[in-house]
């Protein structure tokens, strides 16, 4: 299929976008080695801090360690495509109703669980109805889980508030759906295409689902190791400890390139790692100030020094891989006297010393929080870097603190970011932000009857967030993983694509 995601979505209106599961998948891209062949262990490293370790699907994964044990053990409906960028998994089809408040999803043929039982409806909407409950309407959004129902044995129907035309797009990797009533997963029986065979303190051992209803994943096995670092992993993987590096940064890309046994894999534009001023209160409320902070940074020297290259400027908008990606707005550079203008303006305490909380989860993430707090001393804003333990940051930082830095391993959608962490409902409004304007462009993107009207209120979303939003976008890291060249069928999608290893094989 060659259609663009926007002919994608605008097909799906009042009709049934119908994909078959093998065509679209993620991991079709052999490097063209041979033919793939079945067996053998594929041993992957993930970063995962001990203090953060989840295993309950419907919670907040920080771990990339425990999101690719889920993503392997469960099946979301739908999951990050190519093109178009959502693709079915345990939904096989997916169609908006003549209420476009309605979107019905029929699960795919043959899907049963780990342990032979088939999914059924009940059992999509009893996870769907615990997700919403667990995580609002960030990851399910409708206003009840009463508006999450049956359709017959083998379909859900969703109903949101208003109309929302990007409703598959922001299930992916989130509706992950586990028997009905459970609540103990310490023995997941997913549906996905492995089974968990033995698991320690993140650590997991997964063997094929033969008949997982994707078909037959090639791999034998798959090893989750955790590491604390991006630096323990890429020793790991030099070491041939492990046969995979995920996620694993520039520095060990960097270290890794032209060794003879390894392979560097690259997703371009991949890694956001944003600085989140505090836009409802607090020291960084007046837009002035965030923008003074936006001219204080030297973009493409925290590209060269934290990316070590491997990534490109970025213009203080999420969302660089979307179609509608607004390339008309003026590139923002270093300009420091405009910048100690507008805090003189703004009245802003220069004599005070102001802390940036930061973590070490992405790669390059303290990295990117100290080189800023050197920049900002040159408008005279005294930065201290705190780098917290996860477990910490995401109790006591995370949604609070007026300055920290995040980070999204997607980047692929506007809507997907001013769904989860802009729009004035979200639960995980990281920077406070609570704009009219900002909310109703984003309604009417949802409910947008076609591309045009849809991409113009895109850029309406835009251009809110360049002009007065909480986020500090100084650029885009690219996604690096190190692997051993036996290796083979590695996912080239970009974000949470990563972890769609089911066509992952090794050459011998």
């Amino acid at each position: 299929m060659t259609f663009s995601r926007r002919q994608f979505i605008s097909a799906g209106l009042g009709t049934t976008a119908l994909i078959a599961l093998a065509a679209c998948s993620s991991s079709e891209s052999s490097d063209g080695s041979g033919n793939p062949s079945s067996g053998g262990t594929l041993r992957v490293g993930a970063l995962g801090q001990p203090s953060k370790i989840e295993r309950d699907p419907h919670q907040t994964l920080s771990n990339d360690s425990d999101f690719l044990i889920t993503s392997l053990v469960y099946d979301a409906l739908t999951v990050p495509g190519e093109n178009p960028n959502v693709a079915p998994r345990l939904a096989s089809e997916w169609t908006q109703l003549e209420d476009l408040r309605k979107w019905k999803f029929t699960l795919a043929e043959g899907a049963t669980f780990h342990d032979g039982t088939p999914v059924t409806s009940e059992d999509a909407v009893w996870s769907l109805r615990r997700l919403r409950e667990i995580a609002g309407e960030t990851k399910v959004p409708v206003a009840s889980v009463e508006d999450i129902v049956s359709d017959g044995p083998s379909a859900v129907v969703i109903t949101t508030a208003a109309p929302n035309r990007e409703l598959p797009l922001l299930l992916r990797l989130m509706t992950f759906v586990v028997k009905k009533d459970t609540t103990d997963f310490t023995t997941p029986v997913g549906t996905g295409p492995f089974k968990l065979e033995s698991y320690r303190d993140g650590n997991a051992r997964l063997v094929r689902n033969e008949n997982w209803h994707g078909g037959t994943p090639l791999l034998e096995a798959i090893e989750v190791t955790r590491f604390d670092s991006t630096t323990a992993m890429a020793n790991a993987v030099i070491a041939q400890q492990i046969d995979l590096a995920s996620n694993v940064g520039a520095v060990a890309g960097r270290t890794a390139d032209g060794r003879d046994n390894l392979t560097v894999v690259r997703r371009p534009n991949d890694v956001v790692i944003p600085i989140v001023m505090r836009t409802s209160d607090g020291p960084f409320a007046d837009p002035r100030v965030r923008e003074a902070l936006r001219l204080a940074v030297d973009r493409d020297a925290m590209v060269k020094q934290v990316t070590s290259g491997y990534g490109t400027v970025a213009n203080d908008v999420l969302g660089t891989g979307d179609p509608t990606y607004d390339w008309s707005l003026k590139q923002r550079s270093r300009d420091i006297e405009k910048a100690k203008q507008l805090l003189r303006e703004a009245g802003f305490d220069t004599g005070q010393t102001y802390t940036l909380f930061t973590k070490e989860e992405a790669a390059g993430e303290v990295d990117s929080a100290k080189l800023f707090s050197t920049q900002a001393r040159d408008i005279g804003v005294t930065i201290d870097v705190v780098t917290q333990d996860a477990n910490v940051f995401y109790d006591e930082t995370w949604l609070k603190a007026p300055l920290y830095t995040a980070n999204w391993g997607t980047n692929d959608s506007v809507i997907f970011f001013a769904s989860k962490v802009m729009y004035s409902g979200t639960k995980w409004n990281e920077s406070g932000f609570r704009d009219p304007e900002f909310d109703a462009a984003y309604l009417e993107a949802l409910a947008a009857p076609d591309d045009d009207t849809y991409a113009k209120a895109s850029r309406t979303l835009q251009e809110i967030e360049y002009a007065r939003g909480g986020y500090l976008v100084w650029g885009m890291a690219d996604g690096v993983d190190v692997a051993s060249s036996k290796v083979q069928g590695l996912p080239q999608l970009g974000g949470y694509g990563r972890v769609q290893l089911e066509k992952t094989w090794l050459s011998s």
